[in-house]
This record gives structure tokens, sequence and C-alpha cells, in this order.
């Protein structure tokens, strides 16, 4: 391809023209590169690939890949890595504080790799949760052409017949936990449930955020479905490498594409999916970084209309391979496009718009996965926001696959998931009540932890739906039930959740999309003048860093001003 490119305009003019820029120069004919090789525009090729789970070990193999595409393209790519912290292993235990936070870790550490060597273009490579919007963070944030790719689900397991995943597992255990499940079975389950590479395959976090990279623009079209073990997966890296030459060429960058109108469209997909309630916290996230308001009710209201059409799940039958074959994120976008529920005119790194990447989908009435919008599996409410006296800057809940959408009942308290965790082990949880795990919150935490482990472990009892579960923590993409997160504020920064006491009746209505405490304000105010703020085991290091940078989860938990206070954009150095 015989692209030309101006280094005097790009960003790694800094490193690699004038005499100046000798000793650079030097570095790279280190590294076997020649006078033509340094003239080509560097293109960083980052991959958050490693051995700590089956979501990120395919990732540095398709990064090396991406590697040809990137020079057939026109530039020379430079390859580093960043890292991942992988919530299906941190889930349960203080391990799981540490999640949240390495979204901004991978966020700030692709940044600086950027900004210290000078790249003019970057393709991402993610594949654990939150490893995919903060790969998209620092894209938005450096706002040089860019490309996100994710690197593909795994390929469900199989038991006694039975498609499998990893929540099929956490929930085996609260099985065996009430003697329902004799631990032979337990074990023969983990042996088989995930049974090789790629990230978890229900429409949890990851594939919720791999859902966002297409709807969003940043995306090559139905390339993120794809599974991790599939032949395919290698042509995607190539092509993403071609692609962000182009984008070079162009001059069409992350901001351009990821429009307010953008994540409309991304809030949508996860709506119309049943997709992850995290997306309520990396979609405010992400919006920050490009300089635009958009927090947790911007994404409820959209939620509120929006049909659920993808049967995914935990809430449906379904896993990614399958939403794969059925014609992938563009296929259900084209039922929603027909609809009306898109914005059409959002550009994406094709070069084209949505509505143009759309228009080459034809329908595939067979395929059993994704429902027309005229016939949704319901009129809407895969995700709900909540707001009310406990939560006064919102809450969410996923009630994909939920029959029932009210729920009133006496709060029992918990200061910690530990505790919760040990209580559902013992049976010690009330029928009927509204479990409070509270001090789990960005701040209180620190790190905002998910309670797979719970929520599953009341499923695997049978609790799952005589029950609602409130935290100012999260959820897992793959937790079922009434399980409501997110609350704010958070007890650290003294939210009704943190004056709740055991008996309180709590009223919450997905319907209505209210949560409230139906506790009189005399009486909280008398309990918020004794109230002391929860003391966590944190007061040094990194978990101690975030805790004092984190701002709410209903703005996505960042820990920087955004693009709104930037006086410079990376690019424009």
């Amino acid at each position: 391809m015989n692209r030309k490119f101006d280094k005097s305009k790009l960003p790694s003019r800094h490193v690699s023209v004038g005499p100046e820029r000798a000793p650079h120069r030097s570095y790279y004919y280190a590294m076997g590169l020649d006078e033509d090789d340094i003239a080509r525009p560097f293109v960083a090729v980052a991959s958050a690939g490693n051995d700590s789970a089956p979501c990120n070990t395919t990732l540095n193999a398709q990064a090396d890949i991406c590697r040809q595409g990137v020079e057939t393209g026109g530039g020379m790519p430079r390859r580093f890595n960043t890292i991942t912290v992988t919530d299906g292993i941190a889930m349960g235990h203080q391990g799981m504080k540490s999640s949240l936070v390495s979204r901004e870790v991978i966020a700030d550490s692709v940044e600086l790799s950027v900004r210290g060597h000078c790249y003019d273009a970057l393709v991402g490579f993610a594949g654990c949760d939150k490893s995919l919007p903060g790969m998209m963070m620092a894209m938005l944030r450096l706002n040089v052409p860019s490309i996100f790719v994710y690197g593909g689900s795994i390929l469900p397991g199989t038991y006694q017949g039975e498609d499998v995943t990893v929540v099929d597992v956490f929930e085996k255990v609260g099985q065996h936990a009430a003697g329902n499940c004799p631990l032979q079975e337990l074990i023969a389950l983990e042996k088989v449930a995930c049974p090789g590479h790629g990230a978890c395959g229900g429409q949890f976090t990851a594939n919720t955020m791999a859902c966002v990279g297409e709807a969003i623009g940043l995306s090559l079209p139905n390339s993120n479905m794809a599974p991790a073990p599939y032949k395919s997966r290698e042509e995607i890296a190539i092509a993403a490498g071609e692609q962000v030459m182009a984008l070079l060429e162009t001059n069409l960058r992350p901001r351009d594409i990821c429009t307010r109108e953008a994540f409309e469209n991304a809030a949508r997909v996860v709506a119309a999916t049943g997709g992850s309630t995290n997306a309520a916290l990396h979609l405010p996230a992400m919006a920050s970084e490009a300089g635009i308001d958009f927090d947790l009710f911007d994404v409820a209201e959209i939620f509120k209309t929006t049909p659920y059409i993808a049967d995914l799940k935990p809430g449906g039958r379904y896993v990614a391979k399958d939403m794969h074959e059925a014609g992938g994120v563009y296929m259900l976008m084209k039922t929603l496009m027909d609809g009306g529920f898109l914005h059409a005119d959002c550009m994406t790194v094709t070069g084209r718009t949505l509505g143009e990447n759309i228009d080459e989908i034809i329908w595939n009435p067979d395929q059993k996965v994704i429902y027309d919008v005229k016939t949704p599996i319901t009129p809407t409410g895969g995700v709900v926001g909540l707001r009310g006296t406990l939560a006064p800057e919102g809450a969410i809940v996923k009630v994909a696959g939920m029959d029932r959408l009210q729920f009133t009942g006496p709060a029992q308290v918990f200061e910690c998931e530990e505790d919760a965790f040990a209580a559902v082990e013992n049976r010690e949880i009330n029928e009927g009540s509204v479990i409070i795990i509270r001090n789990e919150g960005p701040r209180g935490g620190p790190g905002m932890r998910e309670m797979l482990s719970t929520t599953a472990a009341l499923y695997g009892q049978g609790m799952g739906e005589k029950v609602a579960l409130i935290t100012d923590g999260r959820f897992s993409g793959a937790t079922r039930g009434f399980c409501i997160g997110h609350v704010g504020p958070e007890a650290a920064t003294g939210g009704p959740i943190g004056l709740v006491h055991d008996g309180d009746v709590i009223a919450i209505d997905a319907e209505a999309g209210t949560i409230d405490l139906q506790v009189s304000e005399e009486v909280l105010a008398k309990r918020r003048e004794i109230w002391k703020p929860h003391e966590n085991d944190y007061a040094s290091g990194a978990l101690w860093r975030y805790a004092q940078n984190v701002g709410a989860a209903h703005k996505g938990a960042i820990t920087h001003p955004g693009a709104k206070a930037e006086k410079h954009i990376y690019a424009d150095i």
C-alpha cells in the first residue's frame, strides 16, 4: 500500500526527525530498523495479554499478527503490554478491590507509553472486563487515530449435555454449600466449564463492552463476537492494523467518532443485549475522556425506552459464539436501526457512518438469538436505572430474564462482602429480606468490588428469587436476580445506605425506577449525627491512592477531571 505520511506533522517527529534526534534514532537502529522504517509513522500496538486467565492468553499473539497490517498500511508497529486484573480469579476475596482500579491503571499506562514514545496511532487489544473500557478510555484521552480489538470470547463448556459457563460453577458452589450438590459433581463441572482461550462467554462485562466497541464505532464491524479460538481473529487483527493507517491518513480520531450520539447508540446496545450493569460505570468514564457529559441517569433514560432483544446468558439461553453465528453485533443493530433506535450518521473506524455499515447487513430471520424489535423478548428493560431516598445519586439493576420487578422487605445489613457471604453459607439469610452490603463503594472499599460469589451462592441455594441485594459496590455482568449496585452516594461519603439498620423497610420498583428507604427523615437525621465512616485496611499503596482521587459511581468512578479540563490534546503535540 503506497501511503505517504508527513512525519513533520506527527507526534513521532519528536523522536525520529532532525539532527537533534540522532540519539533517539540510534535506539531504533539497535532494534533492527532502517532509515525507511524510521521514516514511517510509529503505531502503538497495545496488548493486555498475559497468563493470568484465558481471557488474555491469545492477546499477545493477536497483537503480533496486527503488526503485518500496520506495515502493509505504511506504518511501523511498536508493541507494548499493559496489565489486567481478571475478575473471575479476583472474585470473592480482597483481590477484587484491585479490579476497577486496574481500569485506571490500564488507561494511564497506555497513555504514558504513547506519550513517552510519541506514537502516532494506536491499536489496542483487550480481553477481560476492565481492560476493554481502560483501553478505549486511553484512546479517547490521547485522541490519536485508534482501533479497539477484543480478543474474543471463550467457547461454552459442556456438562451433562448442556452448554455451561463459569457462572454455573459459581452457582454450583452455593448448591454444594446448601448440601444439594456432591463435591465430586462440583469438581467435574469446574473441569469442563471453561474449555480454552477467551473471555467469559455470556453477556457479562467483557462481551458487553465488546458490543460497545462496535456500537460506538471504535471497532471494525462484526469483529468482536468471533470467539478467541477462531482463525478469523487473525484476519481481524491484520485488518485493524491496516485500517488504523487509513485513519491516520485522513486524521479521523476517536473523538470524531465517539460523539454523544455514539454513546447513546452504545447504551442502546447494552440494554438491547441485557448487558452488564458495569456498562453504566464505564460509559460515563469513557465519555469524560471525550469531554462529554453522560452519567448514570443519561444511560438509564436510554435504557427505559430500549427493547430487550438478545437472548443471551445469564438471563437468556445463548452465549457470544451463538451471537456471532447469528450475525453479530451488526445483526442486532440492524433491527435496532430499522426500529429507529440508533443514530445512523455517527462516524466509525471504517471511515463510513454506522448507517452505511449497517446498510450492508441483511437481516437473518432464521437465527434464534436476536429478536426483531417488533417482537422483542420484553418491550424494555434489559438493564434499569433506579433513584430514590436510598440512592439519591442513582443505582442500577439488570432485569433481563427476571419475572419479578418489585420487591419490598426488611433490611439485613452487612458491613462488607465477606460478612454477607458467610451469612449466605451459614443459611442465615431470611427469605423476603433485602440484603445490604455497604462500605464496598469506589472510595469505601476501596475499589468497588463485584459480588458474584455472594449472588451466585444465593442462586445455588434456591434463594435468588426470594431476596433482593443492594450494595454501593458492583455486580458482575454474570450476576442475575434482584441485585442492585452502584448505590450512591456510597456509605463512605455519608450516603443513606450507610444509615440503614437491620429491619428497616426498603421498597424497590424496577418498573417505576425507584428505590426508597422507608424511614422518616427525623430518624435518619438522628442516625446521621452519630454516624462515623467505616475504616478500611488500606492506608498506603495503589488502593489508598485510588481512594483519595476517585469520584462518584454515577459519573463513572473516575480519578481525574477528563477532557473538559485539558489544556492540550496529546495528538496535537
